[in-house]
């Protein structure tokens, strides 16, 4: 896993609401911004709908209806001469278009789909029209989309009415609409443009946190954004400097020790090999050469798991090749190592470090087993590296003790072999996890940010 997914723990499943709250700062920090500037519009929107809408639907059907229902009872009792005069006046002072058909009459009502289910128009029509008419009728909202065609059933025929739709519909319900979409639309985009802003500080300075967590050298980070994030990036380029300086200081120190301790061991080889020799001493002359090989093979180990190679730079490379030179120097040490790679796998590696790493694991593979196979592979954004081997394994209960310096359960072994190998991998962004081997002893499972 990289430098972030070790920082950041895998949260756990949401519940309720919060399933479908959003995970990122960004929509996180819009959502509060434009939550309540919601919520406020949808009162007002609906304190309109169930007060001034309401209100002004129901005086303008109530004025409709009123005059449909004069015109009809002047139809009803002025004689039929007096009709075209009454129709003209009504087309003319009223603006309703007018026509009466004699004899006919008022056939069932067909079902009709409403014409606007969010608005209260027709049920308002259609209630003033039966209390101020009185007479049957039939409103049809969708033959004309210009007009409401009513039709009343008169005693001798049947009374046609074309009233304009915006007698009854007035145009600033679209006024408010559009101004409560249109503001909100502009809050969001102000509110994402400056939030934008903001997270986008954190997210460089995150991505600076896991570069130098991996080891790269980024360099000092432009402080920005809010005050507080640039507090954060101050001290993270301190942090920075600080880490630089001890990591110089301690591989100053290092070097002089291996230095000063080099230098006496190779006097005690010398000593050892200018010895005279004689049938009785061969045996302690062994001893003593072999004990020094051992202190000499000691000191390097801990002198390179201290130095942790936090000094060399990545750089992008083919890992096959790499790979290839470790089985090979495996094999010429007497390990049987099968080697399963592809053609060719880049990633963005420090070589020296993870030769080291991997070098450890067949190592210790081969001090254990009679048959090792190294498998590479691409995983999506990672490398997966796999060191199997048919020796006794380690106890589930006992393999991140192994992890720990001079935690060596072996006679031959300094204890610092896995130490090594995971802090190696782990500074390229990476993780070395011990599982069961398919066959039957351990697996060492390398896995490598690409």
């Amino acid at each position: 896993m990289s430098a972030a997914a070790q920082a950041i723990p895998e949260a756990p499943p949401r519940r309720g609401l919060r399933r479908f709250a959003p995970r990122g700062l960004l929509a996180r920090s819009v959502l509060l911004i434009l939550a309540p500037l919601l919520v406020v519009q949808a009162v007002a929107l609906t304190a309109f709908y169930g007060g001034h809408l309401d209100v002004i639907s129901r005086r303008l059907a109530t004025s409709l209806a009123g005059e449909i229902g004069m015109v009809a009872q002047l139809l009803s009792h002025a004689p039929e001469e007096a009709h075209g005069i009454i129709m003209r006046e009504t087309t003319w002072r009223l603006g309703l278009g007018i026509a009466f058909e004699p004899g006919m009459q008022l056939g069932p009502i067909p079902a009709r789909p409403p014409w606007s289910p969010l608005l209260p128009l027709e049920a308002d029509l259609a209630e003033a029209l039966t209390r101020l008419v009185g007479l049957p009728f039939d409103a049809d909202w969708l033959s004309d989309p210009q007009n409401i065609v009513v039709r009343v059933q008169l005693p001798t025929g049947v009374l046609n009415i074309e009233a304009p739709r915006k007698r009854l519909f007035s145009a600033t319900l679209y006024l408010f609409v559009i101004w409560i979409v249109g503001s909100a639309l502009l809050l969001a985009l102000i509110a994402v443009l400056f939030m934008r802003n903001q997270v986008r500080a954190i997210r460089r300075l995150a991505a600076a946190a896991e570069a130098f967590g991996q080891g790269r050298d980024i360099g000092p980070i432009k402080p920005e954004g809010a005050i507080e994030v640039r507090q954060a990036a101050i001290a993270f380029n301190q942090m920075q400097e600080n880490i630089r300086r001890f990591v110089t200081q301690r591989t100053d120190m290092l070097a002089g020790i291996s230095h000063d301790m080099r230098t006496p061991i190779t006097r005690m080889r010398l000593a050892l090999a200018m010895l005279p020799r004689g049938p009785d001493m061969e045996e302690d002359i062994a001893a003593l050469t072999q004990d020094t090989e051992e202190m000499e093979r000691l000191v390097e180990a801990y002198l390179a798991f201290a130095r942790g190679e936090g000094l060399e730079a990545a750089r992008e490379m083919d890992l096959v090749p790499v790979l290839q030179d470790l089985v090979a120097s495996a094999r010429r040490s007497g390990g049987q190592v099968e080697l399963d790679v592809p053609p060719s796998l880049t990633a963005r590696l420090r070589e020296g470090a993870l030769r080291r790493a991997l070098g450890n694991l067949l190592d210790n593979a081969r001090r254990h087993a009679s048959h090792i196979r190294l498998a590479a592979s691409r995983a999506g954004a990672w490398v997966e590296i796999n060191v199997d081997d048919d020796g006794p394994g380690i106890a589930e209960a006992d393999r991140e003790a192994a992890f720990k310096p001079f935690a060596s359960g072996s006679a031959s072994g300094t204890g610092l072999g896995l130490a090594i190998a995971r802090d190696a991998v782990r500074r390229h962004g990476g993780e070395i996890i011990l599982e069961q081997s398919p066959q039957g002893g351990l697996r060492a499972r390398v896995r490598l940010p690409v």
